[in-house]
């Protein structure tokens, strides 16, 4: 939202609708807005996965075997993923590498495990290479295990979306800033109101809400929203939303 008052801000100022003096302070308070954007992405607080012993134990196995053998398992782990477990491909898998096929079952498992977390909360790439560092990989495996979630993030996204409930959802939204300057009873005055016309989508079926609030409820409002996504993020909910699922 900040980047596009500042966009705004520099069409204003390239079409002449104000004066010269105006221009030079808008311009300094857009590239200060603009600062303060990017000053606060670089501050976006860091979200790492948190792995059971047990989903270490499964994935440890990775360790002890080729990355070609590595890259075998994240394909039956992708197919796991779309169409779910194939015990034909485990057993075949186990023998050749001589190991018992609930191994192998465990391996893709961890892995399968490890994507859909990492995409369900869509962490950074540094957060996933942060996640994974304390399983004591080569940096091989490393560099294959994280090329493969981000050249399957948007799809693993895609089929935990058809996986769950289908509830209202954000579609689009459309804002305008009204100001009241004056009246007949007041000639000096400043009144803004934001409206705004938030579009939802439902099962394919699209719905229109009209609101209406003052810049002070806004902040407020956007204060608290940010406050619940940075809870959601914290190790805590993590765990009661896991054991919840």
């Amino acid at each position: 939202r900040k980047l596009a008052r500042v966009d705004f801000d520099f069409r204003v100022l390239q079409r002449g609708w104000i004066s010269s003096s105006e221009g030079s302070c808008l311009l300094c308070w857009s590239l200060f807005l603009k600062f303060l954007a990017e000053f606060e992405e670089s501050r976006a607080p860091t979200m790492l996965l948190v792995l059971a012993d047990e989903h270490k134990e499964h994935l440890g196995f990775l360790s002890s075997v080729d990355v070609e053998v590595v890259s075998e398992f994240c394909r039956i782990a992708m197919e796991f993923i779309r169409s779910g477990p194939n015990p034909k491909l485990y057993q075949s898998a186990a023998q050749k590498l001589a190991v018992a096929s609930e191994t192998v079952q465990h391996g893709v498992e961890g892995l399968m495990f490890l994507l859909t977390e990492a995409a369900r909360y869509m962490i950074s790439e540094i957060d996933f290479q942060d996640s994974i560092m304390t399983l004591g990989f080569s940096e091989d495996l490393r560099s294959l295990l994280l090329q493969l979630y981000l050249d399957n993030r948007a799809e693993i996204r895609t089929i935990l979306s058809e996986m769950s409930m289908d509830l209202p959802h954000y579609h689009n939204l459309e804002w305008r800033l009204e100001v009241t300057v004056a009246s007949r009873t007041l000639r000096n005055q400043v009144t803004p109101r934001l409206l705004m016309k938030l579009h939802t989508q439902d099962s394919g079926e699209r719905d229109v809400q009209v609101l209406q609030t003052d810049p002070v409820n806004l902040m407020h409002l956007t204060t608290v929203l940010e406050g619940a996504l940075a809870e959601m993020k914290s190790t805590h909910c993590r765990r009661i939303v896991r054991n919840i699922k």
